[in-house]
């Protein structure tokens, strides 16, 4: 039997105004997902705690059975891992966004327009940065999806006790990254950064992309900010953890990061783009030939448009992209034959808040034999009335396991 655990990045939402005071996920038209409902079990998941915002990270992370409190130590290097950097231990790595600053220093545009294309231009110059003050720290930087990027620091005397350079908001100047703690290495990484930082202006401001983009009246990629320091982890194999076969599919490199981290195989796509622009038809077909013909019996599907358009406060696109989840890709995963979907968000980005809350999110199963319940559509209120009450993250893949028969017997 194999299972799916299928995660609408930041699907989840609170009552708008616009959608007579339903969510986003209520007012859409999602036939599929409410036929899902009808035929599964439903509920309603924290995935951490009830009122813990969580992080895609910490949440994916507990969804697959981590405590994100004891292997979390920052999203970098998750997100390194995600898009190819052989981070090793010791390594301190970021997340960073492709930013844009005016010639006062001043963002004014933390995701530089969420620029698409042009960013491993623009890494091929910064990969050829060297500190005066720190010769022997290698300093890699790598593209993600869009405007991210990551950025590893490698080298003796290094430490994740610093903090963000990201002002948050636009309007002010990248912070000053400060040491988190007393000791000598904090101080110094806190110290690389901020001259990385100012130095990534110098080095890229007047890079051909930056002149093609500011041309064309979009804002350049003109700097770096780091964010998300952490110290590689050490996490158990999920194959050795649950005694499966598993693979991971998603967009962003992020969640793969998690994947490798995790010691799955993550399934390279193609053409995917990311965002409320993403190619579904790509990840659909990848889904169903990956269920259908490989030996991997469970996946890890992360989507992401809903959360963008949640970030960028855009109601109609949120709604929009609901739909088109369940026209181009539930429509088809439903068929599947002796499989269990887990259909869930990770976390809620409300249009009113423009990023995560706690508010929980809705959560679907479906296969063999689960226990119906009376719940007939899918949203944030609707399943809250369903047979599996109120879980966790961490109980997701104690549950799919057990539904998979994968699981052991506690006792005698």
């Amino acid at each position: 039997m194999k299972g799916i655990v299928l995660v609408m990045d930041g699907m989840g939402d609170r009552p708008l105004k616009e959608f007579d005071n339903q969510t986003p996920l209520q007012a859409a038209n999602t036939p599929n997902m409410d036929e899902m409902a009808k035929n599964g079990i439903t509920g309603i998941m924290d995935s951490i705690a009830p009122g813990i915002i969580p992080g895609s990270d910490t949440a994916h992370l507990s969804i697959l059975g981590y405590d994100p409190y004891e292997v979390y130590t920052g999203r970098g290097p998750f997100e390194a891992a995600g898009v190819g950097v052989d981070v090793i231990p010791g390594d301190i790595a970021f997340r960073c966004n492709f930013s844009t600053a005016d010639e006062n220093g001043i963002v004014t545009d933390r995701r530089a327009g969420r620029i698409r294309e042009g960013t491993h231009e623009i890494v091929e110059v910064l990969n050829t940065m060297v500190l005066e003050d720190y010769p022997d720290i290698k300093i890699i930087f790598k593209e993600s999806t869009g405007h991210r990027a990551v950025l590893v620091l490698r080298g003796e005397g290094l430490s994740d006790k610093v903090s963000d350079a990201d002002p948050k908001v636009e309007g002010n100047k990248p912070k000053e990254v400060i040491a988190l703690d007393d000791s000598e290495e904090a101080k110094k990484t806190a110290d690389i950064l901020n001259k990385l930082v100012a130095k990534s202006y110098e080095m890229i401001k007047d890079h051909q992309v930056n002149l093609e983009r500011i041309e064309n009246n979009e804002p350049p990629a003109n700097i770096i900010i780091p964010r998300g320091a952490g110290e590689v982890p050490v996490v158990e194999a999920l194959n050795d953890k649950y005694e499966v076969n598993s693979a991971c599919i998603a967009e962003t490199g992020l969640i793969m990061g998690i994947g490798r981290f995790a010691g799955m195989d993550i399934v390279e796509m193609d053409e995917v783009t990311g965002g409320i622009d993403t190619n579904l038809e790509n990840i659909r077909d990848t889904i169903l030939d990956q269920v259908k013909n490989s030996d991997h019996d469970f996946f890890l599907i992360n989507i992401d448009g809903a959360d963008e358009a949640g970030h960028d406060g855009q109601a109609i696109e949120k709604r929009d992209f609901i739909e088109k989840v369940d026209r181009v890709v539930i429509s088809e995963l439903k068929k599947l034959e002796d499989v269990y979907i887990f259909l869930t968000a990770d976390h809620s980005t409300p249009i009113s808040v423009l990023n995560h809350s706690g508010d929980p999110v809705p959560v679907i199963i479906t296969g063999p034999e689960v226990r119906v319940d009376d719940v007939c559509e899918y949203s944030e209120v609707a399943v809250a009335k369903g047979g599996l009450c109120r879980i966790r993250g961490s109980d997701v893949m104690n549950i799919m396991m057990d539904l998979m028969n994968y699981a052991h017997k506690f006792g005698a």
